[in-house]
């Protein structure tokens, strides 16, 4: 009687487990089509116009250094055609397709500044939706406090 009982309930769990286990992966077939589907066009710009006046940075070298982080693919310095990097003079432009964030290159930015020892001096900070900018943090407002 005992033994009969087991065998209803393992039943009854194996069916309520199959459901869940198809919704996941139709889930997940709708997600990856979803990202194929959309390879819009992103651009970024990162000004660094007032640290390359004072000769503090070199656009040229940070140009570089996102060329060979940037990663595709799991791969760091595998742009290929998915994404470009220009430099006009102290901005650098950064195209990419569609699976690319914005924070990434925030990210990186920062890792660059800490590389060259100026993450104490400079920051990164977002003017409008598509681009960042190097910027000295505000140290005067310190000095007139202690005064």
């Amino acid at each position: 009687f005992g033994s009969r009982h087991h065998a209803q309930t393992s039943q009854s769990r194996a069916t309520s487990y199959a459901p869940c286990v198809g919704v996941a992966m139709v889930k997940g077939a709708v997600k990856k089509g979803a990202e194929k589907a959309k390879k819009s066009i992103l651009k970024f710009t990162v000004d660094c116009k007032q640290p390359s006046e004072d000769n503090i940075i070199e656009t040229k070298d940070f140009e570089q250094f996102l060329m060979r982080r940037i990663k595709v693919d799991g791969k760091p310095g595998n742009l290929g055609e998915k994404i470009t990097i220009n430099r006009e003079k102290a901005k650098i432009h950064v195209t990419a397709e569609s699976p690319f964030s914005k924070r990434y290159l925030k990210y990186l930015g920062k890792k660059y500044l800490k590389a060259q020892q100026l993450r104490d001096f400079l920051r990164i900070v977002a003017p409008n939706k598509t681009s960042y900018q190097m910027r000295y943090f505000n140290i005067n407002d310190d000095k007139d406090e202690e005064e």
